[in-house]
């Protein structure tokens, strides 16, 4: 089932449908799509063996604005159907297109299990904090107190935080981006795709009807030097309108430090990718913008974890079952292992 011959190149205008795009002027799935757009073209791979698979929400229109294969499946159940694709099509280039709504809530059992068993799928989830789909109701990521048609008096849910679940849940790639800027959303496009096992690659979507300027703290020139800070493997902790501000760790507890000029940054916290422990306490760096010595939001990869396939394990499993002298009867299967005599 592996290509015979090298893929036929293709362009960013050929992932292009002849689908009118239904989303709202100035939502930040457009850009999400540009990007996609901008580097499955690169990733040296057939059309034909590129499969986008969606649940139910706006973010689950992207299959038919990619021409590739894809299927708009049923609410929640994309990682289910993109599992079982997997499993039999272990070959296939598989892309899972939710949001925090569809991945989170009615799939989010879905969603965990997914993670832990490590299929060799990407998972891109929008997160605009909303329903937007079902025209404004809050969501699993929708803040504390946030005021919605089905919440008048204010939220009084404890939001998900994305990043900390897929960890929990023993994900072996989480990593976070923004929809509004296109070179580090390509950038971790492609390092998901690189991975093998899942990716869990959370981005941070406008949804500039019903929740706008949810993450303006981020991306506004203004304000995103100081509220962000990008992961870079090897390399310390630095943010700040100068890059005078790092982070440091007081056993494990991280602190803000102001980092005078000249002055050399080597005693901040150095990101490694491949420590969990670090890992989760970056994913904690959830708090409240308006709140006073907070920490900055992370974007990049958080962690990476090399760790079998699913799939590969199974086909092995299959692999072995098939080389055995004489296989192996159905009867026998079903029947199990178990035997009971009556006397």
């Amino acid at each position: 089932m592996e290509p015979t011959q090298a893929p036929e190149k293709f362009t960013s205008k050929d992932l292009i449908t002849d689908q009118d795009v239904r989303w709202c002027p100035g939502c930040g799935d457009y850009s999400i799509l540009k990007q996609a757009q901008t580097i499955v073209p690169d990733l040296g791979l057939a059309r034909e063996n590129i499969v986008f698979i969606s649940g139910i929400g706006c973010s689950s229109r992207f299959p038919y604005y990619m021409e590739t294969y894809g299927m708009h499946s049923i609410h929640g159940r994309a990682t289910a159907v993109a599992s079982g694709l997997k499993a039999s099509r272990p070959e296939l280039s598989v892309w899972i297109v939710t949001g925090d709504g569809d991945g989170l809530s009615i799939g989010g059992n879905h969603m965990i299990h997914l993670l832990r068993r490590n299929f060799n799928v990407n998972v891109l989830l929008f997160n605009n904090q909303i329903y937007g789909l079902t025209k404004g109701q809050y969501s699993p990521t929708s803040e504390e107190g946030k005021v919605t048609k089905s919440t008048p008096m204010g939220s009084v849910d404890h939001p998900f935080n994305p990043i900390a679940l897929c960890l929990g849940a023993d994900g072996t790639f989480a990593a976070r981006s923004m929809d509004r800027d296109p070179k580090h959303l390509q950038a971790m496009l492609r390092r998901a795709y690189d991975h093998k096992g899942t990716s869990f690659l959370e981005i941070y979507q406008n949804c500039n009807v019903f929740n706008d300027g949810a993450f303006e703290v981020y991306t506004e020139k203004t304000s995103k030097k100081n509220e962000t800070l990008f992961l870079e493997h090897g390399k310390p902790l630095i943010f700040g309108d100068t890059g005078n501000k790092g982070i440091k760790l007081d056993g494990f507890i991280p602190v803000v430090v102001d980092i005078p000029e000249g002055s050399s940054p080597n005693d901040l916290w150095i990101h490694d990718e491949r420590d969990r422990l670090k890992a989760n306490i970056l994913a904690r760096f959830f708090d409240n913008p308006s709140k006073p010595n907070h920490y900055p939001r992370p974007f990049g990869v958080f962690y990476v974890e090399d760790r079998y396939c699913y799939e590969d394990r199974m086909g092995d499993q299959i692999t072995q079952v098939l080389s055995q002298k004489g296989k192996g009867k159905l009867d026998d299967l079903l029947r199990g292992k178990e035997i009971w005599e009556i006397q």
